[in-house]
């Protein structure tokens, strides 16, 4: 008989059960952790038990939700004898169904409230890799964003950074000696990935009013944290777009969070599924940024777990950071999959009664091996595990139910409404204004000083006629017809005489 848990055990988060009761401790949380196994293995349910158990314990929570299942938390679970079943094979004696405190977020505004950021606070590497931008066009674009700070122009949405970069790049040869070369080919192919990445919607997450990352960090009046939901099934056609946004949340997590150390348990935990995403084709220099936010925002408080198919799909340099580990089940049918298994069994720590490698292939849909942080810091021997069941709905809410808690949720209101105030593009839109309308004075001062120059030398005649000049020039003309007529006849007079 399996022993006996509890879902709310102080200081800790109970999992699943093993061979014991499997528990992640709230104070290594931040520790970080890897949730992996092939589609359809349980990933969901792990991370939907995992954000309920944070948010009993009064932690924030902060998941991207990829096909709307994980929306389902914020509503009631229903008692179905599979669930039930399981809670009594792992001795689960207070399990019950309930809700849990959620809000909605989406980057459209569609199925959840908007989130939105200033092109100044993305900053140019993440816009860089967004664009698709060589090294060389990076180069122009770092350009562009000095150009506007050292000018005091403010970048806040596409079209700010459009008219920074139409402005710079017809100012190419006036900056270069100050800020380096600006060729118009560089400008013009940010304008053609600027387009691009309109078109896929991402001018609704640039602008304002920004999220304050404050309002991910919030409690509910019974004490349990909130869990904020990113509804992400439309922004993951465009993976990069997804991947760069979350990057920025992390990014913007470390930069405004004050160090706390190690606390008892985190300020935030922030799941980021579909990890892979972040990592393919990244660049060295973002690489390099993701290693360097996940290995210093623990101190900050906020735990970072990644969730994704294969523990390869992270980059050796952050897998280490990641001490906490729930390894679903992984399939092998080619020489290159099985390599990839081993690989994954390599990262746990050995437990002489398993073959990890083979157990790897053989979990059931629920089940997990599990290895946690203990209270040294020290990793526990890898356990197969079968994860509890969650509280919450397993499946998303119906569209009533998320309209319903989207407007009774405690920032209803405060990012609906877009803002635009005076920012680049308004600046450059005066000053090309102003360029045009001092043009267009002085070439009518030019022609008014050339007027008023042969009214000097000739005047003009009474009651507005011809001026003197004019005059002059007709008498002129009408004198030299007179002489070449005299003398075309003349000539004529003389042929015949001679004749």
């Amino acid at each position: 008989m399996a022993k006996t848990a509890s879902v709310l055990q102080e200081g800790k988060i109970y999992i699943g059960q093993s061979v014991e009761p499997e528990y992640l401790t709230l104070r290594l949380a931040n520790r970080h952790g890897l949730i992996t196994g092939a589609t359809g293995t349980g990933k969901t349910v792990t991370l939907q038990v995992l954000a309920e158990g944070f948010a009993d314990a009064g932690v924030p929570v902060f998941a991207s939700d990829i096909k709307g299942d994980l929306s389902g938390i914020s509503t009631k679970g229903e008692p179905k004898p599979p669930l039930v079943k399981r809670a009594q094979d792992i001795g689960l004696t207070d399990y019950e169904n309930r809700a849990y405190p959620a809000v909605f977020w989406d980057l459209f505004g569609e199925n959840g409230h908007p989130v939105r950021a200033t092109v100044q606070e993305m900053g140019p590497l993440l816009l860089a890799r967004l664009l698709e931008l060589n090294e060389v066009q990076e180069g122009v674009l770092n350009i562009m964003f000095r150009v506007a700070a050292d000018e005091n122009m403010l970048l806040l949405d596409l079209k700010d950074l459009r008219a920074i970069v139409t402005d710079v790049g017809q100012r190419g040869k006036e900056i270069q000696t100050k800020y380096g070369n600006v060729s118009a080919t560089s400008a013009g192919a940010i304008q053609r990935r600027l387009l691009v990445l309109e078109e896929q919607g991402a001018n609704h997450f640039f602008g304002e009013p920004a999220l304050d990352i404050k309002d991910f960090m919030r409690t509910a009046n019974d004490g349990r944290g909130v869990i904020n939901i990113l509804a992400a099934e439309k922004l993951m056609r465009t993976p990069r777009l997804y991947a760069t946004f979350l990057l920025w949340m992390l990014s913007q997590l470390f930069d405004k969070l004050p160090e706390v150390g190690d606390p008892d348990k985190p300020k935030l935990v922030f799941f980021f599924d579909e990890a892979h995403l972040l990592f393919s084709e990244a660049p060295k220099a973002l690489l390099e940024q993701v290693e360097r936010v996940t290995r210093l925002i623990r101190s900050k408080g906020v735990g970072v777990y990644y969730v994704t198919q294969n523990p390869r799909d992270v980059p050796n340099t952050v897998s280490a950071q990641l001490g906490n580990r729930v390894q679903h089940a992984l399939r092998a049918f080619t020489p290159l999959e099985q390599k990839g298994i081993r690989a994954a069994a390599e990262t746990f720590r050995p437990n002489p009664k398993l073959d990890i490698e083979r157990v790897i292939q053989e979990l059931k849909v629920g089940e997990a091996l599990v290895s946690v942080l203990q209270d040294k810091g020290e990793p526990s021997m890898v356990q197969r595990t079968l994860i509890r069941p969650p509280s919450g709905r397993i499946g998303p809410v119906t569209a009533e139910e998320r309209r319903k808690l989207i407007e009774n949720s405690p920032v209803y209101g405060k990012y609906e409404e877009t803002q635009d105030r005076t920012s680049a593009y308004e600046v450059l839109q005066k000053k090309t204004a102003e360029a045009a309308a001092n043009d267009e004075a002085e070439a009518k001062d030019e022609a008014a000083r050339k007027n008023s120059w042969g009214n000097v030398i000739f005047g003009r005649g009474p009651r507005g006629g011809a001026s003197m000049g004019e005059l002059i020039a007709r008498d002129v003309t009408r004198s030299f017809t007179r002489s070449i007529v005299t003398q075309v006849k003349n000539a004529i007079l003389r042929s015949v005489f001679k004749r």
